[in-house]
């Protein structure tokens, strides 16, 4: 990305805030952009807040977009030229956000300000703002940094990563209630620790989650779940209460002892699982699995008086049907529900690799799709690990890729060639019989040691050839293809097993 000398701005901002300055207005960047740039991080947007008026930013710039009552404006560019490093437009440039200075007062529905009123101070705009690492803005000149304007101490919370409300919590968390899921993120996005009186009004005033509609709410669920440390964010979202409001059914697994090959509570091991799909960087069915694959454990608990342990039957099949009823209920998308809900019912496939047959893996993949087969393996790494087992790949799970592998690549066989028994027919004027099953696997032979003969053209000419010799001679070349097919399928199966280190 092309940047200002010296600078972490790019180009397209600086020269942004300049054309304001040069039409006589104030311009700053404010937000999560300027405390991003100050922790080396990219800025995922770009604010600008000025005290031109709607009107003015409009005349400003040739293109923009003015559509709500905060006078928020969004400059397009439309002939972005700048590429990010993988050759690709930055979507952040496309679309700058500029807002006037602005006074809020009321929010009756925690979330919208009754009122909003434009300002000729910056120090209004800086106020009315959620956290002070937001609430921090900087002036450019030539495109670096050249003032700092830190109102309520937003600098000093970024260096001893601490994130508190700008002025009393209460008050910030009553504008917008989302603010208290959103202060939880950042503390796990950003490694910081939140403030005692900000986290204490969190824990005072979580029944004011209850006024977030479910999509605001899914959303910073969400980049929670893809943040470095779910599980410290899901550990808050209990202690505050929060979680209660939305995903109560995870809670039910506090204090429910599993024993066997368990060491922790159900609560804790969906954690744990949780966290380690975090730290392999896994998408996020991947996370969401390995949250809530063992969520119908509480339902499903029994004790065995034989074997002096608990037993949970039944429990993916009861897991992925509350699981489909969570997703839906906080309104995740429909292909994410469907992924996550295989995921969950079949994460207990195999049990015994001694035991299990080809055939009975093909079944599995069948279940689960071909193409969510490999993800299944690893919700089934993050079950292993979050039991408190340290080995990640031991001799089952690569017995199980294995197999899978193996069922994946199916047999080698007169399928790869690029003619069939009905084309032969027609090429070589012979009824079905015996013949066709001669010619197809003499050919395979041919194939199996040059793959560049795999055509078409050349299969066609060379069973013409074939057809005409004598019928034993083309029998013995069909019986030495099927024995060199055999070799073929066990020669790819050892190679898989060599591959995992299984027999």
């Amino acid at each position: 990305m092309k940047m200002a000398q010296n600078s972490p701005i790019p180009v397209e901002i600086a020269n942004t805030v300049k054309d304001l300055e040069r039409a006589g207005f104030e311009a700053y960047l404010v937000g999560g952009c300027v405390r991003d740039i100050f922790l080396g991080r990219k800025p995922k947007d770009w604010d600008i807040t000025t005290n031109a008026k709607p009107e003015d930013i409009q005349k400003i710039f040739p293109k923009t977009v003015y559509e709500n009552i905060f006078g928020t404006v969004a400059v397009i560019n439309e002939n972005i030229e700048t590429k990010t490093e993988d050759g690709t437009i930055d979507e952040t440039l496309c679309s700058i956000e500029i807002t006037p200075y602005r006074l809020e007062t009321g929010y009756s529905d925690r979330r919208h300000p009754d009122r909003v009123s434009f300002s000729d101070k910056l120090e209004d705009d800086l106020k009315r703002r959620d956290l002070t690492i937001n609430a921090i803005a900087i002036s450019l000149s030539d495109g670096a940094i050249k003032d700092i304007i830190d109102l309520y101490g937003g600098f000093t919370d970024i260096k001893d990563k601490v994130i508190r409300t700008v002025g009393n919590p209460t008050d910030r968390f009553n504008e917008d209630a989302l603010r208290m899921m959103r202060t939880i993120r950042l503390a796990v996005e950003l490694g910081f620790t939140i403030e005692k009186a900000t986290y204490k009004a969190i824990q005072s005033h979580n029944n004011l989650i209850k006024d977030v509609s479910t999509e605001r709410i899914r959303d910073e669920f969400t980049k929670i779940i893809m943040s470095p440390n779910p599980k410290l964010g899901l550990e808050m979202l209990h202690e505050t209460a929060l979680l209660s409001h939305f995903i109560p059914e995870l809670e039910k697994g506090i204090g429910i002892e599993q024993r066997g090959t368990h060491v922790y509570d159900v609560w804790e091991h969906l954690l744990r699982s949780l966290q380690h799909a975090a730290d392999k960087k896994w998408d996020i069915e991947i996370r969401l699995s390995a949250l809530f694959h063992d969520v119908g454990k509480p339902k499903s608990r029994g004790f065995s008086r034989e074997s002096n342990t608990y037993t949970f039957y039944g429990h993916e099949v009861i897991g992925s049907r509350e699981t489909r009823q969570i997703l839906e209920r906080m309104r995740f998308s429909r292909v994410t529900i469907e992924k996550v809900y295989k995921l969950c019912r079949w994460h207990m496939f195999f049990s015994d690799t001694e035991q299990i047959s080809l055939s009975a893996v093909r079944r599995m993949i069948v279940n689960v799709g071909r193409e969510n087969i490999w993800d299944l393996m690893n919700v089934r790494i993050c079950d292993r690990i979050g039991t408190g087992r340290p080995k990640e790949n031991p001799y089952r799970l690569r017995k199980y890729k294995a197999m899978i592998e193996e069922a994946l690549s199916g047999p080698v066989s007169v399928s790869m060639l690029k003619i069939d028994g009905k084309r032969l027919m027609e090429v070589c004027h012979i009824p079905a019989g015996p013949k066709i099953g001669w010619l197809l696997h003499a050919l395979f032979e041919e194939v199996i040691e040059d793959v560049k003969l795999n055509t078409t053209e050349y299969l066609e000419k060379r069973a013409l050839w074939l057809v005409s010799m004598d019928e034993k001679a083309l029998k013995d070349l069909g019986e030495a293809g099927k024995e060199r097919k055999e070799e073929e399928v066990e020669k790819k199966k050892q190679d898989i097993r060599k591959k995992h280190f299984v027999s």
